[in-house]
Parts: C-alpha cells; sequence; structure tokens
C-alpha cells in the first residue's frame, strides 16, 4: 500500500568556521574566503528567498501573510525585512530582465494587453496598470522560447505602450485601445507595427448578448464565428506557410460569409441596438481582423496575453494593492521572470534559487545561460523544443501531369493525421475528392474511394 506524504519545511542556520592558517616560516596568514551571500551583509539563504519571491509574485501571497506564516514555525521576520531582501533580490535579476524583454523584442509577433491594478496613494488608491508582451511563437510552429514582458505604468495613457514598443516593428495582437494607433502609423520609426485584431474580444461582445439577452442575430453572429474558431484548431502548431495554405482555401470562404451577413444583417439595426454596437466593433476594423487570412504567423486571438494577466487579475484579491510606483515596477520584474519559467515548464521556485546562488560570480558575457528558457535537445540555442529533429520536411511530386507539380512543405513529426490530410489539400489546391486516403503504420485517414473498392480501411480515430 503506498501514501502520499510531505514533510514539514525545516529551517536551519547555517555557521561557516573560517580557519586562519599561518605560516611558521614567512608568517603567511591564510584564509579560506567567505561564501556568497545572494544580499549584501544579508543573512538569508537562496533557497529561502526564492521561496519568498515566488510566494508573492507567483502564488500572489502578501508579505505580512508570509510573515505571520513564519512566526507560527517559530522564525520571527518582520515584513520590512522581508521587504528589503524582495527589493534587493530585484535589484540583483535586473540584468536577467532585460535579457528576457530583449528575447520578447525580438519576436515577429507579439501578444499585447494590460489590466488595472490599485496602487496605494495618500488616503486612497488610485488605479495603475500592468501591461504585457508575450512573445509564443507555438502556435505557427517557430522555434524560440515562449517569454513574457511586464510593465508597469501609474496610468494608460497612450506614451506607454509607445515607450514599451518604441524599437518594434513586428506584428501586434491586441484590442481595439485607442493608446496603440500611433504605433501603427505609416511614418513610424523604425516602421509600422503590424496591427491584428483579435477574433475572442469580437466574439465576446456579440457572445453577453447571446447568452443575456437570447438575441437572434447575435446568436447567428456566434454560431458562424465559432465555426472559424473550429476550423482554425486542427492548423493550431503547424507552419507558417502550412496555416497559410488552408485558411485561404477553407477559412477565408467562412470569413466572406460571416462579412456578407454581417453587413446586410447590420443595415437594418439602428445605430443604438446593442447587437449594432457589437458588430460595428468588428465592421469597423475588418482588415485588422482579417490580416490573418493573409499572413500564417498571426493568430485568430489574442488568448496569449490574456492569460499571462488572468495571474495579476487572482492575486488583485490577495495584496488589494500595490504599495508605490517602485512597488509595482519590481513587481513587473519579478512576474516576467516567474512567468517566463512556467511557460517553459521550469519550477520558478527551483530556479529562482539556483540563480540567486549562482549570478554573482557568473560571467556577465554568459548570463543567457542562466535564462528559464527550454532547450531543445541538439540545438545550439534557446529554443521552445520545436527543433529539427521534430520537424518533417516534405517533398511532393507529381510526375505524369503537364506540367509537373512540386510541393515542399515543413510539418511535426506528431501531426495528427486528419491534420495533415487538411494541409496537404490545401499545399495543391485538391478538394476532398483528389487525396482520399493518407496511411501511417496500421492507422490512416480519408474518404472512401470509389475507384479502389475496399482498399482505404480508414480509422475516424487518427
Amino acid at each position: 500500500m503506498l501514501s502520499l506524504e510531505v514533510e514539514p519545511i525545516k529551517w536551519k542556520v547555517i555557521q561557516t568556521v573560517r580557519e586562519r592558517f599561518s605560516c611558521r616560516a614567512c608568517e603567511t596568514i591564510t584564509q579560506p574566503p567567505a561564501p556568497f551571500h545572494p544580499i549584501a551583509r544579508g543573512r538569508a539563504g537562496p533557497n529561502l528567498l526564492a521561496m519568498i519571491l515566488e510566494a508573492k509574485f507567483g502564488q500572489h501571497l502578501p508579505l505580512n501573510r508570509q510573515s505571520e506564516a513564519y512566526a507560527l514555525q517559530g522564525v520571527e521576520l518582520s515584513v520590512s525585512t522581508i521587504a528589503g531582501w524582495v527589493g534587493a533580490c530585484t535589484a540583483n535579476l535586473e540584468p536577467l530582465v532585460a535579457l528576457i524583454d530583449a528575447h520578447v523584442l525580438a519576436a515577429e509577433r507579439l501578444h499585447g494587453d494590460d489590466t488595472t491594478v490599485p496602487v496605494l496613494a495618500k488616503g486612497k488608491t488610485i488605479t495603475g496598470r500592468v501591461w504585457t508582451y508575450v512573445r509564443d511563437d507555438r502556435p505557427f510552429g517557430g522555434r524560440a522560447p515562449t517569454a513574457a514582458m511586464f510593465r508597469y505604468s501609474r496610468d494608460r495613457t497612450a506614451e506607454h505602450p509607445n515607450r514599451h514598443l518604441a524599437g518594434y516593428a513586428g506584428i501586434l495582437q491586441a484590442d481595439a485601445y485607442a493608446g496603440y494607433n500611433a504605433l501603427y502609423e505609416a511614418d513610424r520609426q523604425p516602421g509600422p507595427i503590424t496591427e491584428a485584431a483579435c477574433w475572442a474580444h469580437g466574439r465576446r461582445k456579440l457572445f453577453e448578448l447571446a447568452e443575456l439577452q437570447r438575441a437572434p442575430l447575435a446568436i447567428e453572429a456566434v454560431r458562424r464565428i465559432d465555426a472559424i474558431f473550429d476550423a482554425e484548431r486542427a492548423i493550431n502548431g503547424l507552419p507558417a506557410e502550412a496555416r497559410l495554405a488552408v485558411r485561404q482555401q477553407h477559412i477565408a470562404p467562412l470569413v466572406t460569409e460571416l462579412e456578407t451577413w454581417m453587413r446586410e444583417s447590420r443595415s437594418k439595426l439602428s445605430r443604438h441596438n446593442p447587437v449594432a454596437k457589437a458588430m460595428d466593433y468588428m465592421l469597423t476594423r475588418w482588415e485588422a481582423f482579417t490580416r490573418f487570412l493573409h499572413d500564417g504567423r498571426i493568430c485568430l486571438s489574442n488568448n496569449a496575453a490574456e492569460r499571462a494577466l488572468r495571474g495579476i487579475a487572482l492575486g488583485r484579491k490577495s495584496w488589494l494593492f500595490a504599495g508605490s510606483d517602485r512597488g509595482g515596477d519590481r513587481a513587473a520584474a519579478m512576474i516576467s521572470l516567474i512567468y517566463t519559467a512556467k511557460l517553459n515548464g521550469v519550477d520558478p521556485r527551483a530556479w529562482l534559487a539556483e540563480v540567486l546562488a549562482r549570478i554573482a560570480d557568473h560571467p556577465a558575457s554568459r548570463l543567457d545561460e542562466l535564462l528559464p528558457l527550454e532547450l531543445g535537445p541538439g540545438e545550439g540555442e534557446k529554443g521552445s523544443g520545436m527543433t529539427s529533429n521534430s520537424i518533417a520536411r516534405l517533398k511532393i511530386t507529381l510526375d505524369e501531369v503537364k506540367p509537373a507539380v512540386l510541393r515542399r512543405l515543413e510539418v511535426p513529426l506528431t501531426i495528427r493525421l486528419d491534420r495533415l490530410h487538411l494541409v496537404l489539400q490545401a499545399a495543391m489546391g485538391w478538394t476532398n475528392s483528389h487525396l482520399y486516403e493518407i496511411r501511417a503504420r496500421d492507422v490512416g485517414w480519408g474518404v472512401p474511394d470509389p475507384d479502389w473498392g475496399g482498399f482505404c480501411q480508414h480509422s475516424r480515430q487518427p
């Protein structure tokens, strides 16, 4: 019989004895060097500091509650002492935060969003903001590690995203916040950012009307949008070229039908109608909403950024407010490290303990080795695990037709057969009637072939 058990936390004081030795011949005195402490003249070890940081910024446990919990275990640590340790650790880890920021801003596409955070002021709290920019290349088969950059600001003016993305000129998936508009201007330096709208935001407004008011037009709009999402799920994780081919053949007609229906329905509604306002949100930004049909890197939704902010939304109920603007900056920096570690499947507490123990003696030119980014086997650089060994390169030739047809594709080795069936059809410009079956070992996927009789023993469980 097996039982799962846990050992209670154990506290210990490590006393280091540094003996002095002298040479009788030359009277030279030697002594071992003092051990390194993560905090100068501090008495906290790296594991204790990592536990405090992960509890505060990863589990959103305020320092006063941590202090009370430690006191019950017989260890008296004042809130002011712990707060000083948190500030010192944040300063020590700033070089890693800068490296993560640089990695995020080197992305071809970013997810951006923000959420509110109360900030303590004189006799009241004001509403500050925490911004996030997430690099996640996994939806289009990218090999770069996933990471997130967080920023704090005292308000929500446009100057903040303009400053955060001052050197960026890629794709930004975000909501319709007007503060982003300056980023999309053609004369912007170093170049305009490409706007990609979020279908989840557009759907949400219609979904609320469909659920709460049971509006028939809203229900139909949600049904049509859900059909687009269903078609998109089949190509999640495929290379951008394969995604684009499938979208142009299978998803673009659904989007065209939605636009035609929505514009026709909108023309019959008053501008004060709630459903009309929800439709206008999408129709007035239709170019940004349909940009994913022309670029396989763009996602259908901005859920990656919303997931990054979910912890902050939950944490507000625990810590209630940030103590100051400096506290907001510290929180944003530490959340960048902890959330990036989680995105890469790294235990934040164990990673922080190791980094705090090593960072002072680690060469500055090799600080990237300390980042919590997943390293794929056989790769010479950090990667998301999508290594060259997990990519299948397909070469498709048809010599019997004139002119001969040649297609080259890259797909993950773990691709499901039904998805591969869809990708091959789109790449070759075929319909379902042209590609009957694909087979891997004893599993196949396809449609019955009337010309080959019983040859196609296909399975519906690819």
